[in-house]
């Protein structure tokens, strides 16, 4: 284990101190959970790479509220929503936007296309062809659009939330490794407990619910400022890389049965994405620091969708989930002693 500079760390499976949730944000998911039930991991999650600049990428069958949690996110930031409908017909320009000849004055118009605004669904993102998949990506990481050599800067802040139907493989188009890598989190979005779900017919059936903005996205980036200055000590970032690691050599972790399974391990990328989703996460939770817990909260979303498997690991039934918590059995939660910030 690489040596600290700023604390000493030793193995232990302490959970995760008990601390008070940003006021601000708390008020968030409440008032969220007004209209959306039984889905507060997806809520999380998705605040969690609002809050660090990431996008995510949703896996659920249909009806369970994707659509709605990114438009109600929406109204609650006060910032603009777009949604996107994929099918196998679309083009680049049904994303970004294209120009328009107006008879009347001669002169040509650019018509931004709906990937101009702060939160973007982009629903049932493999059924699109390569090219408009490529599109939407190149948005995601530039932040901009190049129209007639004319270049525009999406809104910030931005999100590009993604779903996947994972019951239908007929006319989808299976988005590539290299263009998944670009998701910070792959969620999985179960069906809603039986309590749940008679809340959510009670407010189908009910009065709908008045969502309040609570935010601007001025206020939003503030808040994104406030989640860099959450310190990370470098014995966090060596845990995350070591993580990362062992996907990639797993015999030389102490895995040696997933050594025939994995094809591909996590890229720098996923290091990076373990980071900055735990970092926000602690901010979440109220915490100016950030610790290997975080890390560990965040790993199945970050790492799921990065790992590539042997034919012979499919065949075997191993999934990527199962070989990230044996990773995570190997590598549990370090304590991590930060000194005057008195880190239990």
């Amino acid at each position: 284990m690489p040596q600290q500079s700023t604390g000493a760390a030793e193995r232990s499976d302490t959970a995760t101190p008990k601390t008070a949730g940003n006021p601000l944000v708390e008020h968030l998911l409440f008032e969220l959970k007004k209209v959306i039930a039984g889905q507060d991991y997806l809520l999380e999650r998705v605040l969690v790479a609002l809050l660090a600049r990431g996008h995510i990428l949703l896996e659920g069958v249909p009806g369970l509220a994707k659509t709605l949690t990114i438009k109600s996110l929406a109204q609650v930031i006060g910032g603009t929503f777009g949604r996107v409908q994929f099918t196998p017909d679309l083009v680049p320009a049904d994303l970004t936007g294209t120009r328009i000849f107006n008879g009347k004055t001669g002169e040509f118009t650019t018509e931004l296309g709906p990937v101009f605004a702060n939160l973007l669904l982009a629903d049932e993102i493999n059924r699109a062809p390569a090219k408009v998949q490529s599109a939407l990506l190149e948005v995601m990481q530039e932040r901009q659009v190049t129209i007639a050599k004319q270049t525009y800067k999406v809104p910030d802040p931005f999100l590009v939330m993604a779903t996947q139907n994972p019951i239908e493989s007929d006319g989808t188009y299976p988005l590539p490794e290299a263009q998944l890598d670009r998701f910070m989190f792959k969620v999985l979005v179960n069906y809603p407990s039986f309590e749940d779900e008679m809340i959510v017919i009670e407010r189908v059936i009910g009065t709908p619910a008045n969502l309040r903005a609570l935010l601007t996205p001025e206020k939003l980036q503030e808040m994104q400022k406030e989640v860099d200055q959450v310190y990370v000590d470098p014995v966090v970032v060596s845990y995350a890389a070591r993580l990362v690691s062992a996907t990639r050599t797993p015999a030389e972790h102490g895995l040696p049965q997933h050594a025939e399974a994995i094809q591909f391990g996590g890229s720098p990328r996923a290091s990076i994405n373990l980071v900055l989703g735990a970092r926000a996460l602690a901010y979440m939770r109220g915490r100016s620091y950030v610790l290997p817990q975080d890390v560990t909260a965040v790993a199945h979303d970050v790492l799921r969708h990065r790992l590539v498997l042997t034919y012979e690991g499919l065949a075997a039934g191993v999934t990527a989930d199962s070989i990230i918590n044996d990773i995570l059995k190997r590598f549990p939660p370090i304590r991590l002693d930060l000194g005057d910030r008195h880190v239990a």
